[in-house]
């Protein structure tokens, strides 16, 4: 079996050095994402200005409902072969990568359309207007035409993490984005292409982000049997790819709930400016968590691959370890960010003199971080073991019961400084509760690993 060795691995060896050997390749292709969604805001805000880049900041949460789509299919689909991989589920298997192109298809042309026919109203719904709203308008519609590029691109490469092949896809990933960086540079820089330069750069790094999956699977370097171009629909294996997949769409999803109601806010109570600041700040948080994202991709495959196998111990150990190891990696970054606030945000507003205020909510926004691995691992965890719903439902309740609310009254009465105070006091509840459903969720493990154990004894 050509899948045996890496199985092995995830079965047997120890557990930090599994997090090591998977990981590594993982972090560095999600840096490189982090550094090149940076790299998008460092060209417009220095080379096209403040209020492109607050029209792009209003447009970005939209483009990442692309994301999203590729991970809901990317998860699922990814879900379903570690699981299939542990329990020999040859025959699910076989059929994957046909069900997950027919949904890439589908979402595609859901989203392109609504993308098309809406999009001014999208970006206004984010609180743009006036010359924001262009700026915004323009950035959002180029990366509609490329959407089945994100889509397709980010599902399939979340398949190959899924395999254990973290190497494989971290090349993948780092060759899509080298070339958006240098699009980037040559379009905006270069050609004066403004913030449709941004999108049109992204786009190509796209296709060549989807191509090189293409290349890996037809050229049978998967350890299981894939078909790339094969498009059908098997109705059970439909089903768990979406059941699996949907807490990550609805992640996203709430992320944009989240700016709607950040935004809107920073828009009625703020400044152009304000939103600019916020655009940037959100920017270098989602840049600060890339290397869990990594560990989570890493996680996804040894959660399933041991759950499959029955191995419950060593699934609570492996989501331990990462969880630690989450918070090991972000530390000494964490700690230069918040002692030197200015160096990092003067790199894409270097004209912009920054005042306490905007520095405080800067730390405020940021000072959570080396805890919040722990809400990431939940997310991977439970959709791993086939138990999405823990998981929609804390991201759901994330979003509609603390951040609309809050965001909606707060800045009104108490000013914006509350979007960053807000978003910590929330974020302190989420990790509470991420860790008791965790808590209760080993202890059902523990519980069905007894029963196994006895069950073999008795055998």
């Amino acid at each position: 079996m050509k899948n045996s060795k890496q199985k092995e691995m995830i079965l047997n060896e120890n557990l930090w050095k599994v997090m090591f050997q998977l990981s590594w390749p993982a972090v560095i292709a999600m840096i490189l994402y982090g550094l090149n969604t940076v790299a998008d805001v460092i060209f417009v805000g220095r080379f096209v200005g403040e209020m492109a880049l607050a029209g792009v900041s209003l447009a970005y949460p939209l483009t990442q409902i692309t994301l999203g789509l590729g991970s809901l299919v990317g998860v699922g689909a990814g879900s379903a072969l570690s699981i299939a991989i542990g329990a020999n589920d040859h025959d699910t298997q076989k059929k994957l990568l046909g069900n997950a192109n027919y949904l890439n298809i589908l979402f595609t042309l859901i989203f392109t359309v609504i993308g098309t026919v809406f999009a001014t109203e999208l970006v206004k719904m984010m609180g743009g207007y006036g010359e924001e709203l262009i700026f915004g308008v323009n950035y959002f519609k180029v990366t509609v035409y490329g959407s089945f590029f994100w889509i397709a691109g980010l599902a399939g490469n979340m398949i190959v993490r899924a395999e254990g092949k973290m190497k494989s896809a971290a090349v993948m990933m780092g060759i899509g984005l080298i070339v958006n960086i240098i699009a980037n540079y040559i379009l905006i820089v270069i050609l004066k292409l403004g913030v449709k330069g941004a999108a049109i750069g992204t786009n190509i790094g796209m296709i060549v982000y989807t191509i090189t999956s293409l290349v890996y699977f037809s050229r049978k370097k998967a350890t299981f049997d894939a078909k790339p171009f094969s498009i059908n629909r098997d109705k059970k294996i439909m089903k768990s790819i979406l059941s699996m997949g949907v807490p990550s769409f609805i992640m996203t999803i709430m992320c944009l709930i989240q700016a709607i109601v950040v935004l809107n806010a920073l828009t009625n109570f703020g400044t152009i400016s304000d939103v600019a600041f916020y655009g940037l700040t959100y920017r270098v948080f989602t840049f600060m968590l890339t290397p869990i994202f990594g560990l989570m991709r890493a996680l996804q495959p040894v959660i399933g691959i041991n759950f499959g196998a029955c191995k419950h111990d060593r699934v609570i150990r492996s989501f331990k370890i990462f969880a630690i190891g989450g918070a090991l990696i972000m530390l000494p970054f964490w700690l230069v960010m918040m002692l030197s606030p200015k160096m990092i945000l003067s790199l894409m507003l270097p004209h912009k003199s920054f005042v306490i205020g905007e520095i405080m909510n800067f730390r405020i926004y940021m000072a959570l971080l080396p805890l919040l691995p722990m809400i990431f691992m939940s997310m991977t965890f439970f959709p791993s073991i086939n138990k999405g719903k823990h998981a929609s439902i804390m991201g759901i309740a994330r979003q509609l019961l603390f951040y609309v609310p809050v965001m909606i009254i707060m800045p009104r009465f108490f000013g914006i400084k509350w979007v960053y105070i807000g978003s910590f006091l929330i974020d302190s509840i989420i990790i509470l509760w991420a860790t008791i459903i965790v808590a209760r969720e080993f202890k059902v493990l523990k519980g069905s690993n007894e029963k196994f154990n006895l069950h073999l004894g008795g055998n």
